[in-house]
């Protein structure tokens, strides 16, 4: 199978960039050769990806989601067989977690969970379970300095060409790659976010998926992948406590994970997103209101009562305000940590 060229005319598109390579196949931007419209297009270069790409487009097509990169159309028995997919502006989830070795700003992070969840949940509700989720196949619609300002409708979920229904191994994951991963990083990178039960060859469900991305979010909040039982937190302090529970909740054995993508996202909406207010000036942080020194943990300001932080998060059993690094309540003694199923 040839390897297709830049200015080759695929369907109604004309190749213009290559802007993904892997084992199996590459992924080019291409545009219309009369509207202009611009779409991407994945070409395998190895007749054994031919399967993968038709089961990709046929698992996609049904899925009508704004978080997950939209199919246009299908060919696997065209020369070259190809697919034709909604182009995404934007870096991987890969490219923005090499960009910051030290782990994402917090908000950008639980936006993209927040993304990546959202379109889990549609796809475990038709009954396709992802099985490849990691950041190269997390695109974001968004330019890389947006990132403190990221909005999870901007988080896009890609490659669902394992994703189908029946058993399938670690081998035969490690022959498919990935169409948006580098060469010579498909099989580590996969088996690094591979759920335990999927290593094994077992029969998965909707919480290997959840597996994946309790990864993805320790790798977002710190710049590494877990190794041990170190939460986000004890690499990165800032890290609030309830992430580290939503990540023990992802990552961990079967029976005591979240049973699905929406109870994950139930668990994150509990806890807004800390977005600091604070000034900074020459001789540290002051409020934005009376001018007085704060410290970056505050969430009202000590000498006007200001409110530092978009969201203060509440006691749901009494209703007082609390920190969102706390684990219990101090006015009642309630357990604000995310609850086991």
């Amino acid at each position: 199978m040839s390897a297709p060229k830049a200015g080759d005319r695929i369907n109604n598109f004309l190749l213009e960039e290559l802007i993904g390579t892997g084992s199996f196949g590459q992924v080019w931007r291409a545009r219309h050769h009369v509207f202009g419209e611009r779409v991407a297009i994945k070409i395998p270069t190895d007749s054994r990806y031919v399967q993968n790409l038709r089961l990709e487009g046929v698992a996609i097509h049904g899925l009508r989601h704004a978080n997950i990169v939209r199919a246009l159309d299908l060919d696997p028995y065209g020369d070259p067989p190809y697919f034709i997919m909604e182009l995404v502006d934007g870096p991987s989830l890969r490219q923005v977690i090499d960009a910051h070795p030290s782990g994402m700003p917090i908000a950008a992070s639980t936006a993209v969970m927040r993304g990546m969840l959202q379109a889990l949940t549609a796809a475990h509700a038709a009954g396709l379970i992802h099985r490849d989720i990691k950041p190269a196949n997390v695109l974001l619609a968004s330019k890389m300095e947006e990132l403190p300002r990221l909005s999870e409708a901007a988080v896009k979920v890609a490659d669902f060409g394992l994703g189908r229904a029946g058993g399938i191994t670690a081998a035969s994951i490690m022959q498919s790659g990935s169409l948006l991963t580098e060469d010579g990083r498909s099989i580590s990178g996969t088996l690094a976010y591979m759920s335990p039960e999927q290593k094994e060859g077992k029969d998965i469900d909707a919480r290997s998926d959840l597996y994946s991305c309790g990864i993805v979010l320790f790798e977002m909040l710190t710049g590494e992948r877990p190794s041990g039982s170190d939460m986000p937190s004890s690499i990165r302090s800032e890290v609030p406590g309830y992430l580290d529970d939503v990540f023990r909740r992802c990552y961990t054995r079967l029976d005591r994970r979240f049973v699905s993508a929406e109870q994950v996202l139930t668990a994150l909406q509990r806890h807004p997103p800390m977005v600091p207010r604070m000034v900074q000036t020459e001789v540290g942080l002051s409020c934005p209101s009376c001018r007085s020194p704060v410290q970056r943990r505050d969430q009202f300001c000590i000498h006007c009562g200001a409110q530092l932080v978009d969201a203060v998060p509440r006691c749901a059993a009494c209703r007082a305000y609390v920190h969102h690094t706390d684990r219990f309540c101090i006015f009642c003694g309630n357990d604000l940590r995310v609850k086991t199923a």
